[in-house]
């Protein structure tokens, strides 16, 4: 006899799927040229599991940007308290790297979404950019400690825009740009500003 499932872990794990399954979707057509019929269909369920867990694809939009960056974030703040942040950072990119190409396709594609719609998921992926700069910023004065200069905000927008840009050139260009590119840029960058 099989164990039942509790209701607050199927739907979790219900939404895990469609969020994965988007995410494959999106990557793949864009997310204009994906239906929550597909998506449905490609996590297993129906177009009613589907509206059991999301408004629509704007809030699986979102969704999908708030998972990736509190995953994210939480990783690199693990790294910030660690013994050789520089190397743990090192390691995370190269890892990171390994599958940058998927998740920058979607995530390029969740922004031009986000541009073109306006609105709540213009809103919230805004408020993603802003919470990732937040956490650059709070990296650079945890490193600068007493040293933090005023700036920081700057600095912070420079690293993240920065980051985008070398991962679009490593994935137009992998040989051409290492996978320690954003790290080499993001150590340079910051010993420059903090010193």
């Amino acid at each position: 006899m099989s164990k039942r499932i509790p209701r607050a872990e199927s739907q979790a794990r219900t939404r895990e799927r469609l969020l994965a399954a988007a995410a494959e979707l999106f990557a793949e057509r864009g997310v204009n040229g994906t239906s929550v019929e597909q998506i449905a269909e490609r996590a297993g369920y129906t177009r009613g599991a589907f509206y059991g867990n999301f408004a629509g694809k704007p809030e699986l939009v979102a969704a999908l940007l708030n998972e990736r960056t509190q995953h994210e974030y939480a990783e690199l703040r693990a790294i910030a308290d660690g013994p050789d942040p520089a190397a743990a950072l090192r390691d995370w990119h190269r890892r990171r790297t390994a599958d940058e190409s998927a998740w920058l396709t979607l995530r390029l594609e969740l922004l031009l979404y986000a541009v073109r719609e306006q609105g709540p998921v213009r809103d919230s992926v805004r408020s993603r950019e802003r919470f990732a700069r937040d956490a650059h910023a709070a990296g650079l004065r945890h490193q600068a400690g007493a040293k933090a200069p005023d700036d920081l905000d700057q600095l912070a927008l420079i690293v993240h825009a920065l980051e985008d840009g070398l991962l679009i050139q490593r994935a137009l260009d992998p040989d051409a740009v290492p996978a320690e590119a954003v790290v080499d840029a993001y150590l340079r960058i910051t010993r420059a500003w903090l010193e």
